[in-house]
């Protein structure tokens, strides 16, 4: 098998992509970077939730710092924008190029993410973004689109069957003001 960096959101999301990976065979090394979760008090809740996941599967979990200042620093003007607009893919960018790093620090020669589960966000802005993070580091982006072959609607029910907390935003403190 092949490792994969997969940068992960959370635990529902995570559940079809990690199913997918390894019958594509891959061996998938989560990585939690989400700076844009807003409070602290969600971020560590979707860490944790995550964190106890990889543990039941016996898949490596791995996180970077919460940094909101980064995020708040990187998306500056884009406040307003909706989901799908500018700032998603400003935080995608930001996410996945540190995914990108930590897997060339690590010489694993492949990454990807969770991101394209949802159906609310724009497939074509994570492979902007994934791809913007290949060109800066030099390792492959794997382009799975997990939310074909109702990979959105596997990933909640193995959460469901699973018990995982699952959120009702996206995670940052602009998509709380956005949800309806």
């Amino acid at each position: 098998m092949k490792k994969i960096i997969l940068q992960a959101c959370c635990a529902p999301c995570a559940c079809y992509p990690i199913k997918k990976l390894l019958n594509d065979n891959y061996l998938p090394v989560v990585f939690f970077y989400n700076p844009n979760i807003f409070p602290y008090k969600e971020y560590l809740i979707r860490k944790n939730e995550l964190e106890n996941y990889c543990a039941k599967l016996n898949i490596d979990f791995f996180y970077d710092q919460y940094d909101i200042k980064k995020f708040y620093l990187e998306t500056k003007g884009l406040e307003h924008e909706g989901e799908k607009g500018a700032r998603c893919l400003v935080c995608f960018k930001l996410r996945l190029l540190k995914t990108a790093l930590y897997a060339k620090k690590n010489n694993i020669s492949y990454f990807t993410s969770t991101l394209s589960v949802s159906p609310h966000k724009d497939y074509n802005q994570i492979l902007t973004a994934g791809r913007y993070a290949q060109d800066q580091t030099g390792v492959e982006f794997v382009e799975y689109n997990f939310k074909k072959q109702d990979g959105f609607k596997i990933s909640r029910s193995i959460a469901k069957e699973n018990n995982m907390y699952a959120q009702s935003y996206c995670g940052c403190l602009f998509s709380i003001r956005n949800r309806k």
